[in-house]
This record gives C-alpha cells, sequence and structure tokens, in this order.
C-alpha cells in the first residue's frame, strides 16, 4: 500500500512505518537479463542444471539483482506530491543476508528512520528489508536514502 504525502508533510515522517510491498517472484528470466545488463554469467545463476548441484542446490538471483529491485519497492511504498525532483541518492549500509533462490517470492518493507534538511529539500534515510518468503532471515537489508526537491 503507498503512503502518499505533501512535500510540505515530508519534515514529519521520521519514525514512519510505509509498511510493506506486494510479493515480486523472482524469474530465471529476470536474472539471465540481470546477468546480460551487468556482464555477471557466473553458473550459480543463469545455469540451473548446474546450479543445482551447487551449494544452495538451486539456481539464485544475483545480491545486486535483488538489492536493485529496492528502486521498483520503493514507489510502491512513498509518493510525495508537489515536489520537482525526486533522487535515489545512495546507500549507506548493505547486507545480502539469505540467498534468493530462482523461484522464490520477495518484497519490502520500510521505516522512515531519519528526515534531515538538505539544500532545496528533504532527504530521508530508510531502513529497508527486502524479506524472502517463508525464510527465517531476510534476503538484504539496507539503509537507503532518498532526497526530494520543492
Amino acid at each position: 500500500m503507498t503512503t502518499t504525502v505533501a512535500y510540505a508533510d515530508v519534515a514529519g515522517l521520521a519514525g514512519t512505518d510505509l509498511g510493506s510491498t506486494d510479493w515480486l517472484e523472482i524469474t530465471q528470466d529476470r536474472v539471465d537479463r540481470f546477468a546480460d545488463a551487468t556482464d555477471d554469467h557466473q553458473w550459480i545463476h543463469v545455469d540451473p542444471v548446474r546450479a543445482k548441484d551447487g551449494p544452495f542446490g538451486a539456481a539464485i538471483a544475483h545480491g545486486f539483482l535483488t538489492l536493485s529491485l529496492a528502486v521498483k519497492f520503493w514507489t510502491e511504498l512513498l509518493d510525495v506530491t508537489g515536489v520537482t525532483t525526486k533522487v535515489n541518492y545512495g546507500l549507506d549500509k548493505v547486507r545480502f543476508v539469505s540467498p534468493v533462490k530462482v523461484g522464490a517470492r520477495v518484497r519490502m518493507s520500510a521505516l522512515v528512520a531519519e528526515v534531515a534538511e538538505v539544500p532545496g529539500g528533504y532527504q530521508l534515510t530508510v531502513d529497508q528489508t527486502i524479506e524472502l518468503e517463508g525464510a527465517p532471515k531476510p534476503a538484504v537489508i539496507a539503509r537507503g536514502l532518498y532526497r526530494f526537491y520543492a
């Protein structure tokens, strides 16, 4: 569910739990397209037959593929109206906690940890967890930085 706020209300978002996105299945096609885009064709990702005998028992998504989904998921969680520019400013901390097997489903939950004024706008520091359906540990934890300019 998307939280929609006006730019004038961004300063008050610190501590806001934005909830979770819908689940998204990680397909072999998505993994293969990411491999093509990044020139990372390691067999653990793109050879499901060989990967069955690998350390995870199946092909797995690239860690950076799973992390990159934070961009898609972020837009599902928060919409700030009345801005001229929205910027993905970066990440402070990232951990790839659990491998994501092809066929698994992931989603992201987020908590706005901090809001700070920056020249011309606000920066949100957001604790993001990319969850792995049915797993005891998440796939990725990251602290994202997002800027909104009026």
